[in-house]
């Protein structure tokens, strides 16, 4: 299989709209940096803050967006920025605050079937609340399974990933409140692997996580798992498409910086 003309042209569609909307409100900081624009040029330091607000914008919808076209394109549910609610008892906080600690430690390495496990078996029954971790990036069902993602940027650091991991426990535990027999995947999405073609090298905390079960899914892996089809370069090709469409428009707005 491969990505339909009607996933390809809402993937299209949406970039163009977002890549206009940012061209259409975008003014330069207003910062006077003359060594800087000396050097640089005005136009192309414009366009380097351009490409910066445009880093933002993957990281904080452009990205979830995209999986969920390309989820819903292959017959799944999917939605961005899904309420997750429930309630987890004080018994089972301070077994998940156990796991987390020993992963941590190095005590335990991850095993992300037993730590369900133990989580499934001490769980009560919870109110149905918001949580301070209530929000989730990405939730995609597939058949029976409920993935909750989190969509992280490139390079986590080491106290990023210690947080998140703990926050993939607490979603299992919200989930398990609510129905305890739910079949439940907790999953960290790395867009694209800065390091291509080497292997993802950011595995400093790696017990911390079960890379053997697909906790952890980067670049072509995660597109490919939510599209259930190697769909990658299918999809690479329509980023490609639209900013071959586009750069005469982006080119036009960065050379009236040039006259200023």
């Amino acid at each position: 299989m491969s990505l339909s003309k009607k996933t390809k042209d809402e993937i299209a569609n949406l970039l163009k709209t977002i890549v206009r909307e940012k061209l259409i409100k975008y003014e330069p900081e207003t910062l006077h940096m003359p060594f800087h624009y000396r050097l640089l040029g005005k136009d192309r330091y414009a366009m380097f803050s351009f490409i910066q607000s445009m880093n933002t914008t993957f990281g904080m919808s452009i990205w979830e967006q995209v999986a969920v076209i390309l989820a819903k394109g292959a017959g799944h549910y999917a939605e961005r920025q899904y309420k997750l609610l429930g309630g987890i008892d004080s018994d089972t906080e301070r077994l998940i605050s156990q796991i987390h600690y020993k992963l941590r430690k190095g005590e335990i390495t991850a095993n992300k079937m037993a730590e369900i496990k133990q989580i499934r078996e001490k769980i009560k029954k919870g109110e149905r609340k918001v949580d301070p971790d209530s929000v989730v990036d990405l939730f995609v069902k597939i058949k029976d399974e409920e993935n909750y993602f989190d969509i992280t940027s490139a390079k986590p650091n080491m106290k990023e990933f210690v947080a998140l991991k703990l926050k993939l426990l607490r979603w299992t535990g919200l989930r398990l409140s609510q129905e305890k027999n739910a079949k439940v995947s907790t999953r960290l999405a790395i867009p694209y692997n800065p390091y291509h073609p080497k292997p993802y090298e950011r595995w400093t905390l790696k017990g911390l996580y079960d890379l053997e079960n697909n906790e952890i899914l980067v670049g072509e892996e995660f597109w490919n798992f939510v599209a259930s089809d190697n769909i990658y370069e299918e999809l690479l090709d329509v980023f490609q498409g639209v900013g071959e469409e586009l750069r005469e428009e982006i080119d036009r707005k960065f050379t009236e910086f040039r006259r200023r």
